[in-house]
């Protein structure tokens, strides 16, 4: 009985020794996960701390128009579904206001960078119509296609041929009457140099023919070398470094920042994104060459973009703040607003209301 009680006493000890083993083993793992939430909680904290900082603050005076605005304009106005009335109706919503710059979707290119000439019917009759009715107006073509930068199908920038004949398509769309290009190529990662090299072969062209040159652009990166950390984890850089935006710029004549479809869940979180692009995007951008910094005036709800968070009204608070704390006086400044066929009169309100009529000056 005495060995037999040893022997249960051991083995009762034996599975103690397992069971705070056992316990330590597990310490591990939960160790390692604490840490991790640490390590993604704390910048995302952080980052949500400074956005909603960078958003507050007074606006300062002089922040409004310069009369250098743009708008997006879909397809609708080239190939035949819009008339006469809906010109007058267009005439009578920006009038006054500080757009100078349409631009109307004309495309998109083929993959190997040529532009059917059936892709814009009613070119003509709307560049003569806008300015007819809308004096002082510039009318430009956009033109864009999906990249083969992250999958085999689309425009390859890597072939000469193919930029070659987007340069062609160029001259044949400038023929049509437009009075400048404005391009969007997507998904189109940072230090393509392919890129670069069809800017400066567009930018012959367009001074040549004395238009403007024009393209949308990524944002920025927040936080430096993100581009390349996304890029890495995901295979979709999204952003650019703010050097390769500076090279962009000084290429062009007009930038337009693509400043929503940002993810970013809170209408202040948002605004203090914006404030910091445009800060970025001044500091990049010569002072020869127009900043538009975009407007979002769609209304979706998806993991890229939160209707609630994304609005005209902290798009423009965060552009003015950026503006007022960076550089203040920058003429060649403005907004784009992302779509004419999306838009809501609220968002068209807000614009009027917080941007300003063209001609107000408070400085």
């Amino acid at each position: 009985m005495r060995e037999r009680a040893r022997a249960l006493l051991a083995a009762s000890g034996a599975q103690a020794l397992v069971r705070k083993w056992r316990g330590r083993r597990l310490s591990w793992p939960r160790r390692i996960a604490l840490a991790l939430a640490v390590l993604l909680v704390v910048p995302v904290v952080t980052a949500a701390v400074a956005l909603r900082v960078n958003y507050a603050g007074d606006i300062a005076e002089g922040t409004m128009t310069r009369g250098k605005d743009a708008v997006w304009l879909g397809h609708a106005w080239v190939d035949g579904r819009k008339k006469d009335a809906d010109v007058d109706a267009f005439a009578a919503r920006i009038r006054g206001s500080g757009i100078r710059d349409l631009y109307v979707h004309a495309g998109p290119l083929e993959h190997d960078g040529s532009l059917p000439a059936d892709r814009y019917p009613r070119a003509r009759w709307l560049i003569d119509a806008v300015h007819r009715k809308i004096p002082g107006i510039r009318v430009q073509a956009w033109l864009g296609d999906e990249l083969a930068s992250e999958g085999p199908d689309g425009l390859k920038l890597p072939d000469a041929g193919t930029r070659a004949a987007v340069v062609r398509s160029t001259a044949q769309i400038l023929d049509a009457g437009f009075d400048g290009v404005h391009y969007d190529l997507e998904p189109l990662h940072s230090g393509d140099r392919d890129y670069l090299s069809l800017l400066d072969d567009l930018r012959e062209l367009t001074r040549a023919r004395k238009v403007p040159l024009s393209v949308a652009a990524h944002q920025i990166d927040p936080l430096p070398a993100l581009h390349t950390v996304r890029g890495g984890l995901t295979g979709h850089p999204k952003w650019w470094s703010q050097r390769f935006f500076g090279q962009v710029a000084r290429r062009v004549d007009q930038i337009a920042v693509m400043s929503y479809d940002t993810g970013v869940p809170l209408e202040s979180l948002y605004g203090g994104y914006v404030a910091q692009q445009t800060a970025l995007a001044l500091e990049a951008t010569p002072e020869d060459t127009d900043l538009l910094m975009g407007l979002p005036f769609f209304h979706e709800d998806d993991i890229g973009h939160w209707e609630n968070a994304e609005t005209v009204a902290a798009a423009i608070r965060g552009t003015r703040l950026g503006l007022g704390r960076t550089d203040r006086d920058r003429e060649r400044f403005g907004v784009a607003l992302y779509v004419d066929f999306a838009a809501e009169e609220a968002d068209w309100q807000a614009y009027r209301k917080d941007w300003g009529e063209h001609g107000y000056s408070a400085r």
